[in-house]
């Protein structure tokens, strides 16, 4: 189709004006210098107008002003009030001259004025000018909507791109760690009830949205990632790590931080909320309240949200968790425990969520259990 078909279009049947006037003449009249080059409907009142239109919208109105049981602007009110008949553009047709009547019409949702008694040449030209601008119009939001539909199997795709490298990103942590069973999926499932709790508070972070915690909940499974480098000797050894040995499990934070930077750094625009909350609680997990934890010495608020839900959840599920050097706490006593942290190891905060999500957290741990 070349760019001049579309306007030339217009120049066919095929475009329908909807004529209203109370008056037969009238309507005869505009019928007659309409039909050479358009389709043409006909109505002798608004009520009648609105049926037609409500049966199938036309493509324009010519529509009357002093019509008697219903006026031509409450007839153009309710034409742009239904969504099926907003954009049909209506040209009042009227004897009216005053200022203030085209301004009601206008007010209205009218798109043109035109005075009786017309021109017909003038009725003809205004008619087809503005259908042309209905068609460019259409077709503005028709390219609108195309993009809109390209831009989101864009983001699909790069949802499932991220979706997919989590999944082997965790996959490759749990192979070299077999013994912490279903952890990782626990650890998610806490972290999302957690934050959940926290954002439903009344003084709860604005910011974090349902969208923004199901990112947020995406990223915990990433937080031991940085395992991946440490050696089988220290990771599998089932005893006690020596002091040189712990100072290597313990760069599994820098290390894992370390890979998701990659990641963002390779994706950059599209990376996304979910790489950003991975790469926070990869490093920052083992960061305590007061300050004494590794590897940034981080105190405080100071400590990502991300990484302080993490914390909670992950020191929560090792303790009731069967591990080869310790038998599991029950519940209770990994909640006495968490409290005994709060302040000092743990967010306050995030202690109280647990405390008020432990039935949902059991039941997690229950439906997970290895």
């Amino acid at each position: 189709m070349t760019s001049t078909e579309p306007l030339a279009a217009l120049a066919t049947p095929q475009a329908t004006v909807l004529v209203v006037d109370d008056t037969p003449a009238n309507l005869t009249l505009l019928a007659q210098v309409l039909k050479p080059e358009f389709r043409v409907q006909l109505a002798v009142s608004g009520p009648k107008a609105l049926e037609i239109c409500r049966r199938q919208p036309p493509d324009l109105i010519v529509l009357d002003v002093m019509m008697p049981e219903m006026d031509g602007y409450e007839v153009c009110r309710q034409l742009k009030a239904n969504p099926a008949t907003r954009r049909v553009p209506v040209i009042f047709l009227t004897a009216l001259t005053r200022p203030a009547d085209e301004s009601a019409g206008f007010q209205a949702g009218g798109a043109d004025f035109i005075h009786k008694p017309f021109n017909p040449a003038t009725v003809v030209a205004r008619v087809r000018t503005h259908l042309q601008l209905k068609l460019a119009e259409d077709q503005l939001l028709r390219h609108n909507a195309h993009l809109s539909g390209e831009l989101a199997a864009r983001e699909r795709e790069v949802e499932r791109l991220r979706d997919t490298t989590l999944f082997v990103m965790v996959g490759l942590a749990e192979f070299r760690d077999a013994d912490t069973g279903n952890h990782i999926q626990r650890t998610q499932e806490y972290v999302r009830t957690l934050a959940r709790w926290i954002a439903a508070q009344p003084d709860g972070p604005a910011e974090l949205t349902d969208a923004l915690i199901d990112e947020l909940a995406k990223a915990a499974p990433l937080h031991d990632i940085g395992k991946v480098a440490i050696p089988d000797g220290i990771l599998l050894k089932p005893g006690k790590l020596s002091a040189d040995e712990w100072r290597v499990m313990k760069t599994h934070a820098e290390q894992g931080a370390d890979l998701l930077q990659r990641a963002i750094d390779r994706l950059g625009d599209d990376a996304g909320p979910m790489l950003i909350f991975g790469k926070q609680i990869a490093r920052h997990h083992h960061e305590k309240w007061d300050g004494s934890g590794y590897p940034d010495g981080l105190a405080g608020t100071a400590i990502p949200l991300a990484a302080r839900l993490m914390a909670v959840a992950d020191v929560y599920d090792a303790l009731i968790s069967v591990r080869p050097y310790k038998q599991a706490m029950s519940h209770e006593e990994a909640l006495a425990f968490i409290r005994a942290g709060s302040g000092s190891h743990f967010d306050p905060r995030v202690v109280e969520a647990l405390d008020a999500c432990l039935a949902e957290v059991r039941a997690i741990a229950s439906r997970w259990a290895d």
